[in-house]
This record gives C-alpha cells, structure tokens and sequence, in this order.
C-alpha cells in the first residue's frame, strides 16, 4: 500500500475545541448554507432513478431494462415503452469513512479527518427525512467501525459525534500500522446495502495506488460494482501541503502509516518541482479511476470552503438531471 509522506507542519484547525463544540458549529455550518437545497428529496445530491411511476416513454435499446417496460402502454400504441420514475421516498444512504492515519494530516482551517467529518455532516443533514436511514462503516487503525442505517437526527448526531471524538493514531519511527484497506471498506459496504440506495466514499484515496500510473487502484474493481447498483459519490479530500512543498528550508517528511520519517531540504526548486509533477500525476490517477467506475465525484480541500465547494456539485448534478427532461419536453 503507497502512501505518499507529508510535511510535518504545525496543524491549526478545531483541535481547541470539544467534539460537541466542534459538531455544533458543523451543524451550524450546514443549515445555514445547505439546508434548503434539496427540500427533502436527495436527488439534488446525487440523481438517479427511483421507484415511484411518474409516466411513460419509448424504449431505447441498450440503454433501458427489460424489467422496466410498460406492458400497458406497449400494447396499446404497438411501440415499445418503459417506465418513467421519480426519485424514492424513502433512501438509505451508506457512509464508507476513511479515518487511515494519513487522513490526520492538514495544513489549513481543517485537517484532512476533520474535512471528512464536515462532508458526512452535510450528506446526513441533507439526505435526513421521514423514512430515510443512515449507516456507516468507519475504516480506523483499529479495524472497521460499523453503525447500523438508522433514521433521525440522534443517530446521526450520535455518528458525528463518534467521529470527532475518535482517538488519534501516533505511530513512533518504525511502527507498522495495517489499517482496512479502501477494498475491505468498500466489499463490506456492499455486503450490507441490499437494497438499491445512496453510498458515499469519502477519503482521500492514496490507498492502493499502483506506483505505475497507468494500473488501475486496487479499489476501483471494488467501486465499479457498487455503482451497477447503487448511486455512489466519491468525495475526495485533500491538503495543499500535499501538492506542492513549500519552500522553507529543511522539513521533515513523515510516512503516516509507518512513522518512518526522512529530512528535506525544500529550497532545492527542482525538487519542488518533482513533488508537484508527482502529486499531481497522483490525483489525475485518482480522478480517473473515479470516472472509469462511474461515481460521481466530489472533490473538497481543506484550505477551501467546502461548504461552497458542496453547494456547486449540488447545481450542477441538478443542471444534469434536468437536461434529459428538458430534452424530452422540447421532443414530446
């Protein structure tokens, strides 16, 4: 498993703060600027197909399923026809958490873990209505954390509060910590979403990342079946200190999972260069994964404003559902 070393900077962020400060402003943060997207229906985040019949339309070969044909209709007009819906009523959505030591890592407002936390935040708050449910798995250094989909606010809160209050991993030089990979994260998930929902990854997904930039991660196997079922969406997190080094003089690069660690001297400028060439060659890699296995992707950055970052993806998964329509309704 490749994880790439970070620079071992001071981490300002809510560390001063208690887990029930900390969700309080999450809240806060929230329902001030997200709460009133969706208006209670969660295809404003992700959409995709439901179950309540909102009408009929020709079949299109190789694009619908069988299962979906209007028999009714077909044999009245002698064309083929399936069903039209409209987004579920009731949605189950599955969090898969990545909380991996390299996810302690952040140079700006937030650290990369506490971003992650703001993401599961706004997902809970925005996906929560009568009848909707939320679980999640949590892959930790300890092993995998799993709660129950569950509906209301208390067990989301009660998530969220899990989450902030988590203890930290300090692996000293030459420990080996063996998190859950992304792909145990990802099968288990899998295993427990049995009926067609909402799942949501969120990580930053350094984690089996092949040092050949054209292999596939080893997780995108593992994602590309969650989607031939569910909706998924990928949120990648990320630190600025991860893309590029700063030039400061000598710093000292930390692997995260093992505690190994090794001096650098940053004003050398073509190794600047390199590290920036080489994270970003990473993330594209990333990127295409992603898209190769169909999720949608969300991508946050701690020296951002992910709220705004959040509120952006929401417009535009709305402006791509809501060109299909528009283009039946100028064709009807």
């Amino acid at each position: 498993m490749r994880r790439r070393a970070a620079p071992t900077l001071p981490e300002p962020g809510l560390a001063d703060l208690t887990p029930d400060q900390r969700l309080r402003r999450l809240e806060l943060t929230v329902t001030r600027r997200l709460d009133g997207l969706l208006h209670g229906q969660y295809r404003g985040l992700l959409p995709g197909p439901g179950s309540e019949v909102a009408g009929s339309r020709e079949y299109r070969p190789g694009e619908d399923e069988v299962r979906r044909m209007d028999w009714a209709v077909t044999a009245r007009t002698a064309v083929p026809h399936v069903r039209e819906v409209d987004a579920d009523r009731e949605l189950t959505t599955w969090l898969l958490v990545d909380a991996s030591p390299s996810m302690e890592y952040g140079t700006a407002t937030l650290d990369k873990r506490e971003l992650a936390v703001a993401a599961v935040a706004a997902v809970g708050f925005l996906t929560a209505g009568a009848g909707n449910r939320l679980g999640a798995q949590v892959l930790a250094p300890g092993g995998v954390r799993r709660f129950p989909a569950r509906g209301g606010r208390t067990h989301l809160l009660g998530l969220l509060r899990a989450l902030l209050a988590a203890p930290r991993s300090d692996p000293g030089p030459g420990a080996v910590v063996a998190p859950p990979t992304l792909v145990d994260g990802l099968a288990g998930v899998q295993r427990m979403a049995t009926r067609r929902g909402l799942v949501v990854v969120v990580s930053d997904f350094l984690d089996g990342l092949p040092d050949d930039p054209d292999a596939a991660p080893s997780w995108e196997t593992a994602l590309r079946r969650l989607t031939i079922r569910h909706q998924v969406l990928a949120v990648e997190v990320t630190d600025p200190r991860e893309l590029e080094l700063p030039d400061v003089g000598l710093i000292t690069l930390v692997d995260p999972e093992t505690g190994r660690r090794r001096e650098v001297w940053t004003g050398d400028r073509t190794l600047r260069e390199r590290y920036a060439q080489a994270a970003a060659a990473e993330r594209d890699q990333v990127r295409q994964a992603l898209r190769r296995s169909g999720a949608a992707h969300l991508a946050l950055r701690t020296d951002r404003d992910w709220s705004a970052d959040i509120v952006r993806h929401v417009h535009a998964q709305r402006r791509l559902a809501a060109a299909p329509a528009a283009s039946r309704g100028g064709t009807a």
